[in-house]
């Protein structure tokens, strides 16, 4: 607050002299948009959001329907919380609100990134189709299957460590430090932390967690873009520091990999190596992608801020929900036993044949979804949509979190219950609006064939090497489900359970 005070004269004094437009605008705006509660002067509907803006927009749907408006700020914003009215917008309207609304936190790492750039944009194609060439397309991830055998077994004997010395597991920074050396292999071909070094991979991953929640947080420039220059609550300048240690952290890697190649050392064929082949990788209509070093930084800064904090928290969330209902947790134990045999880490190719770890995967996925808003989109023309008017430059939210508690599709919703997925037949890859975790149409999350291959690879081994069990204290006084709201939805409180190996 202390940093707001300088500013507060000009901007109650610029606020005010715009009441009144504001108001007009609003008025001539609702007349089209869907229903929605009323607006405040100035502050719109923020009041209504509160620390846990997935929960409050789902009870303000149960009121108002499950396409609603708000006015946040002086921003337009409409609010999808059904699988119908998802599908609407990312499948028959997919067009209209492919590009991005981009958090004023994310600053100049907009201008390179796969996650944030316009799909519009021939810079865009150009680099995801060279990430999904590259690194998530089947050949590709298939090459790599070692790659991943191998961190799970690493994972598993980290784990049979910590059990041996009778220490409990925080089952979530040991999934993220897994998945993150998963992918730094596959980028650098060497690990970035050590499992054993808690510290290190600690702080990767509290800085990894600070970028997403200050991502996701509510930003007065979001809310207010004319005076977004001011960053006044100073969002974009902490995000920028972040990024700037990690910048660093690749820089090393690059400068390293350029130095040896100088000296004549030999490839590593990895992610890096290919990366740098492709110095101009050229786009449909000839327009250069130029992986300079800016693209290659905000590229592995997408990889790695996005693709070890997601699965993580997916395998620590799973743990959490099966630790607390023994039957389910029986199923899939037994499961994994009669299929895998007992005492042994899982293969992808193993996956298929496992309908009840798949339902478990897929019922986190329904009551804990790695973006609970998805990530913000933006109308870039007027549409109208089940015959209301989304007006140009609108910011559109998807309500996963809420459409996966809709008791008009889930029965029992709040119950974990993995069953509904072997009686209903539903994927999440994008096909299925009841269930669309990396959302769907062209702006569907491209790490998603490597996310879900590791969620099953780490949980299915997890659950097949060790009986897990939770402290004492926490049986007693019961698991603290706490979330903290952010770009992705983790616990508050990490998940820490006692292994003892099978």
């Amino acid at each position: 607050m202390a940093e707001l005070l300088p500013w507060l004269p000009w901007l109650l004094a610029s606020l005010i002299a715009a009441v009144y437009l504001l108001g007009l605008r609003a008025h001539r705006q609702r007349r089209g948009l869907p229903p929605g509660p009323r607006p405040l002067p100035l502050i719109g509907n923020l009041h209504l959001l509160g620390d846990q803006p997935h929960r409050s927009l789902a009870g303000l749907a149960k009121i108002h329907g499950p396409l609603m408006s708000l006015r946040l700020g002086a921003v337009t914003t409409v609010v999808a919380s059904s699988p119908d009215v998802a599908r609407e917008f990312l499948q028959r309207h997919d067009a209209a609100f492919a590009t991005r609304s981009v958090p004023d936190a994310v600053g100049a790492h907009a201008r390179d990134s796969v996650v944030w750039l316009p799909n519009s944009s021939s810079r865009w194609r150009a680099l995801r189709k060279v990430m999904a060439r590259e690194l998530f397309a089947p050949h590709r991830l298939d090459a790599l299957r070692h790659l991943r055998r191998e961190k799970v077994r690493l994972l598993v004997e980290h784990v049979g460590r910590l059990a041996r010395d009778g220490a409990a597991v925080d089952v979530g920074r040991a999934a993220f430090a897994t998945v993150l050396n998963l992918l730094s292999s596959t980028i650098f071909s060497r690990d970035l932390t050590n499992l054993d070094d808690h510290g290190e991979s600690k702080e990767f991953q509290e800085l990894v967690t600070e970028i997403m929640e200050a991502a996701g947080s509510p930003n007065l420039s979001d809310f207010y873009p004319a005076f977004a220059a001011a960053d006044l609550q100073g969002c974009r300048r902490r995000v920028a520091k972040m990024f700037a240690r990690l910048h660093r952290a690749f820089d090393l890697e690059i400068d390293e990999r350029l130095h040896g190649r100088k000296a004549g050392q030999p490839r590593k064929n990895d992610f890096l190596d290919l990366l740098l082949d492709s110095e101009t990788e050229t786009s449909d209509n000839g327009t250069a992608a130029g992986l300079d070093r800016d693209t290659l930084r905000s590229m592995f800064l997408d990889l790695f801020v996005a693709g070890s904090d997601t699965s993580s928290n997916t395998v620590e969330w799973a743990m959490t929900e099966l630790l607390q209902n023994p039957v389910s947790m029986s199923k899939v134990c037994d499961e994994l036993v009669r299929v895998i045999g007992s005492r042994k880490n899982i293969e992808e190719s193993q996956i298929g044949q496992l309908p009840y770890l798949q339902a478990v995967v897929k019922e986190t996925f329904r009551l804990h979804p790695p973006a609970p808003l998805l990530l913000p989109r933006q109308a870039e023309m007027a549409t109208q949509v089940i015959g209301y008017t989304i007006p140009k430059g609108a910011r559109l939210l998807i309500n996963i979190w809420a459409m996966g508690r809709d008791a008009n599709v889930w029965p029992e919703p709040e119950k974990f219950m993995p069953e509904r997925f072997l009686e209903k037949a539903v994927d999440f890859k994008g096909g299925d609006f009841d269930l669309i975790p990396f959302g769907a149409g062209r702006r569907i999350c491209p790490g998603m064939p490597l996310a879900i291959r590791m969620v099953h690879l780490v949980l299915g081994s997890l659950l097949n090497q060790f009986k897990w069990k939770l402290p004492i204290e926490v049986e007693r006084n019961g698991v603290d489900m706490a979330e903290k709201f952010g770009v992705t939805l983790i616990k508050s409180v990490p998940l820490c359970a006692t292994a003892t190996p099978i």
